[in-house]
């Protein structure tokens, strides 16, 4: 069933964080993201239950709002140990390779180790991680539109294909296949993307 409303983009994703200011501060001063909105409350609206909170807001640019909860009544956070710490993240866009160049210097001369950039096909890519283990992809597109043409029409087949072998599709191996010139490292520890 289709749905019978219209999404009109991400109002904003939220992540907890251990320090709502040293968030604030970081995600300024690494990534340039102004500090729009907090809301604090000793209950939760949606619920009425007893949690204080400080929720904050970011503008990651484009419209897009990324928010952060600090919880001080809650267990320390953590990470899901059954999921490796390369799949949740959160991904930025820059304009171009030169842009990304250009953050992984200044992230790095901010003291925060980057992996990358990394090759995939239509987009590069470079990692980090924030104060609060949150990993972090700041990501150019370079794709072709015949490539995301193709890409748009493999991926039903695709995803058809690993419902039923939970293998890799071979639909796109294409993407793979780095332009001459391409000197850039792989991940280290092959972990993934």
């Amino acid at each position: 069933m289709t749905a019978r409303f219209a999404l009109g983009g991400i109002h904003h994703v939220a992540y907890r964080c251990h320090d709502a200011a040293e968030t604030v501060e970081w995600y300024h001063r690494v990534l340039g993201m102004a500090f729009t909105t907090a809301f604090a409350e000793d209950h939760v609206p949606s619920t009425g239950a007893y949690d204080p909170y400080m929720h904050v807001f970011l503008d990651a640019g484009g419209g897009n709002v990324l928010a952060f909860f600090e919880l001080p009544n809650q267990p320390r956070m953590g990470r899901d140990g059954a999921t490796p710490e390369w799949v949740q993240h959160l991904a930025f866009k820059v304009p171009d390779k030169a842009a990304l160049l250009a953050a992984k210097a200044h992230v790095e001369a901010q003291g925060v180790p980057v992996l990358g950039p990394t090759w995939h096909g239509i987009f590069e890519s470079i990692y980090f991680f924030d104060p609060n283990g949150h990993r972090i992809e700041l990501t150019c597109d370079c794709g072709t539109s015949e490539q995301y043409a193709e890409l748009a029409r493999v991926a039903p087949l695709m995803l058809e294909e690993w419902r039923r072998t939970r293998r890799a599709p071979r639909h796109a191996d294409w993407l793979h296949r780095k332009p001459d010139g391409y000197d850039a490292p792989e991940s280290p520890t092959g972990e993934g993307p």
